[in-house]
């Protein structure tokens, strides 16, 4: 297990601890009421911790690299159906966007997903999740096959951004996130949308329009992310703590705003704490949502996503 700055606190006691158990396996001396005290107190310094994080802190969890990734997620959840498809059928498959078939408790979807790389050599093979306007047009291509199979549409939402490379720029990206946006606004069958991890900018938003829309406790969704808000305000990456508190990026602050249409629990510490108790979670949010949405006539189903996006931003003095 990897740590992070703020959770040292957790690690000295959890190095406590396994000392302690060592002490008592390989000697006479009984240790049990020390490990037991040292047991309490890292539950309560967990607590502790994890109650009061700051909106920095939870980027900075969204980031964790024991946290499950896209591809983790659609494995568990689909206990193994999952069918990748493959390219945009215009100029080649992007690696960072990946889409296919899976079943999620007995019901079919079409999962698409930004997948990051669990390694540095997987994270250059998927470009760290930035897509590339190929990628956008990949999704939208399976979105589409869902539309015309009457299948119901999942997006897991972690990347950092879309590639703002020139080769991207060249091919079109600001276009084909924009087409992505247009398209699935008026897609005819239900669309869910859940951040895993980061949510960043017009990269999150190309496979984030949906009916459903919901984020993981400890992730995050903006316009920007906080050190390049801090870079471009105070010309520094030394004030991203204060970037964070002003961009209102938090599963919390996004839900307060109305956003986001729910918050899906994470165990204490993370998803990469309890990764199977996550993935039930999500499992059990997507099934509630498709279960919600159903039902609905094509005609209302649209009309829905149409008003539920056109209310967002309004605002009395």
């Amino acid at each position: 297990m990897e740590y992070l700055d703020f959770e040292l606190p957790i690690k000295e006691l959890e190095d406590q601890l396994d000392k302690c158990e060592i002490i008592g396996q390989e000697s006479d001396v009984d240790v049990s009421n020390t490990c037991k005290q040292i047991e309490k107190k890292l539950e309560e310094t967990k607590k502790k911790i994890y109650k009061n994080l700051t909106a920095w802190q939870r980027v900075q969890l969204s980031r964790h690299p024991n946290r499950p990734y896209t591809l983790e997620h659609i494995t568990n959840i689909t206990n193994g159906t999952f069918l990748e498809l493959f390219g945009d059928r215009s100029f080649k498959d992007d690696k960072a966007m990946i889409g296919g078939l899976g079943q999620i408790n007995g019901q079919s979807y079409m999962i698409i997903g930004q997948q990051k790389g669990i390694n540095t050599k997987m994270r250059q093979y998927r470009n760290f999740g930035m897509a590339n306007p190929e990628g956008y047009r990949k999704a939208l291509r399976l979105m589409k096959m869902a539309e015309k199979f009457n299948l119901p549409v999942l997006t897991l939402i972690d990347t950092p951004g879309a590639y703002p490379g020139l080769e991207a720029e060249e091919r079109g990206q600001g276009e084909a996130i924009a087409r992505n946006i247009f398209e699935m606004a008026r897609l005819k069958t239900p669309i869910i949308s859940i951040i895993i991890g980061e949510g960043a900018s017009g990269g999150a938003l190309g496979i984030g329009v949906g009916d459903r829309v919901y984020m993981l406790e400890n992730t995050w969704y903006s316009v920007i992310s906080p050190e390049s808000c801090s870079s471009i305000l105070w010309r520094s990456w030394e004030y991203k703590e204060q970037a964070a508190e002003a961009l209102k990026l938090t599963s919390f602050d996004m839900k307060k705003q109305k956003l986001i249409d729910d918050i899906i629990p994470e165990p204490l510490g993370g998803a990469h704490y309890d990764k199977e108790t996550t993935f039930k979670s999500v499992a059990e949010y997507v099934t509630k949502a498709f279960n919600e949405l159903k039902d609905l006539s094509t005609k209302d189903l649209v009309a829905q996503r149409m008003d539920k996006y056109s209310k967002m931003g309004e605002f009395k003095e």
